[in-house]
């Protein structure tokens, strides 16, 4: 088992910043994806950003150039640092992992960007 506990969330006005922080515990071994995915009242849940085990990154349109998605291995943690936010980024993030045979989603974390 494992378990995703997001922090980082909140308010910001629009061009404004925040990192999210999800911290990996249980059973983490060879956990390979991690991922950002965040939904917004009314629309489905979307793919924001993600890193493989090799770090490679990919993001989704809407937030290249304004997000960065970053691992750090020996804690366990991903982050996500989120610039020049715009009120359409107004979402709950989730963190999600996965490795072979097993995938696991975070809470989530409410971001709310103030126009």
């Amino acid at each position: 088992q494992v378990q995703l506990v997001e922090s980082g969330g909140g308010l910001v006005q629009a061009g404004g910043s925040l990192r999210l922080s999800c911290a990996a515990s249980g059973t983490i071994f060879w956990l390979n994806t991690m991922a950002w995915y965040r939904q917004a009242p009314g629309k489905q849940r979307e793919l924001v950003a993600l890193i493989t085990s090799t770090f490679t990154t990919r993001y989704t349109d809407s937030v290249k150039g304004r997000f960065t998605i970053s691992r750090d291995n020996g804690k366990n943690t991903v982050y996500l640092q989120m610039n020049s936010l715009k009120p359409e980024d107004t979402a709950v993030y989730y963190c999600y992992a996965a490795r072979q045979g097993d995938y696991y989603w975070g809470q989530g974390t409410q971001v709310t960007v103030s126009s």
